[in-house]
């Protein structure tokens, strides 16, 4: 294995670095110690990361001097939400907390947009260590700061931007993960390499299947440079003001995918979004943006390594453009009405569209929803 290696997202005064490496868990009360205001943190996980990576944890904060108390929230999006978010915070506030406590988040990216969002507000702020266990957070929602829950209404609606104050990914936690999960975070790491870097999709077309089949040297590096590309970004965009909302790539579609099947475990987020990806490439190409075999090419490697590519038969196939499109039209980025979109002139060449008109929209949604169709 790689020896462990460290990036900076710079922000100024609220810098902060990203460790990427393996054994990182076990040695997390060291690293932890240097960025702490107060030796005691309230670590937040779920019921399932708890049985699998607690112990070592706790125990590696322990033997740093560091104090600390657990509070574990059941697995799943559906913990996203007020009423397990307002419990969080209770059991939080019960602990006795002081304002130099710290949350560490320990577990994937809702145990992640949960603590952040509760590090947000209690106490009206509380340092945040984010320590990702799933490949989603650690190569996408433990770096920038975006914290949320979700509303009735929709995906990650109620939240804040809070910056944590280190992130460490163990490339050792991934191994304990299923491979439905791995696939799902991989299509956040294919997300990097087609809005930004041609050079490292083409690297992830023959050696994806390994990273994803358990090749912890293509895993660490293929974590290390997702994470460079998204500081990156965010040291140039923090509140998504411009280029930081090319991250969207696939969201969009994908939020509102996983709104219509009801944040279930039917579609994982990181599903959603290559679903999403492939939809973006397939408009790119309806609309004359990108090359039809672009989107072809796209396709054929997210089906390879076992990702879903099409939207048919999803909600049991009763999702109908309408309810697509109106899903798409809650989302945070909607302007004057019109729904953002991020699409692709090529692979590596990713780009903000608001020119989408809703006919067309509408239109392209009824084709991917009921292959076959012919468009009007």
């Amino acid at each position: 294995m790689s020896a462990a290696e460290r990036l900076t997202v710079a922000l100024g005064r609220r810098s902060y670095d990203i460790v990427v490496g393996s054994g990182l868990i076990a040695e997390a009360g060291a690293l932890l110690a240097p960025v702490l205001r107060q030796k005691r943190v309230v670590i937040v996980t779920d019921e399932t990361v708890a049985g699998l990576h607690l112990a070592r944890f706790a125990a590696s904060l322990a033997a740093a001097g560091i104090r600390h108390q657990a509070v574990a929230v059941p697995p799943g999006e559906a913990s996203k939400d007020f009423a397990h978010f307002a419990r969080l915070c209770e059991d939080v506030l019960a602990l006795g907390i002081e304002r130099a406590t710290a949350i560490v988040a320990l577990g994937g990216g809702v145990v992640g947009d949960l603590a952040g969002f509760a590090a947000a507000t209690l106490l009206r702020g509380l340092d945040l260590v984010q320590v990702p266990t799933t490949l989603l957070a650690q190569v996408d929602s433990s770096v920038g700061g975006k914290t949320a829950i979700d509303s009735i209404h929709g995906k990650n609606l109620v939240g804040a931007f809070h910056q944590p104050a280190l992130v460490l990914a163990d490339i050792d936690a991934l191994a304990t993960l299923p491979r439905r999960e791995l696939l799902a975070g991989y299509a956040e790491v294919v997300k990097y390499g087609l809005i930004r870097d041609r050079g490292f999709y083409e690297w992830l077309e023959p050696d994806g299947a390994a990273l994803v089949a358990g090749d912890a040297v293509a895993r660490q590096q293929a974590v290390r440079r997702s994470c460079a590309l998204k500081a990156e970004i965010v040291a140039a965009d923090e509140r998504e003001t411009g280029e930081r909302a090319l991250l969207n790539f696939g969201h969009t579609f994908g939020h509102a995918l996983e709104a219509a099947t009801g944040f279930g475990d039917g579609l994982k987020h990181g599903e959603a979004v290559a679903l999403g990806m492939q939809l973006a490439f397939d408009l790119s190409a309806r609309l004359g943006f990108c090359k039809a075999e672009v989107a072809e090419r796209v396709r054929r490697h997210l089906a390879a390594v076992g990702l879903p590519t099409s939207p048919a038969g999803l909600a049991g196939g009763t999702l109908t453009a309408a309810a697509l499109q109106a899903l798409m039209r809650k989302d945070k980025k909607v302007s004057d009405g019109r729904v953002t979109l991020i699409l692709a002139r090529d692979i590596g060449d990713a780009f903000i569209c608001r020119d989408v008109a809703p006919p067309a929209l509408a239109d392209f949604l009824a084709a991917a929803l009921e292959p076959g169709r012919n468009s009007r």
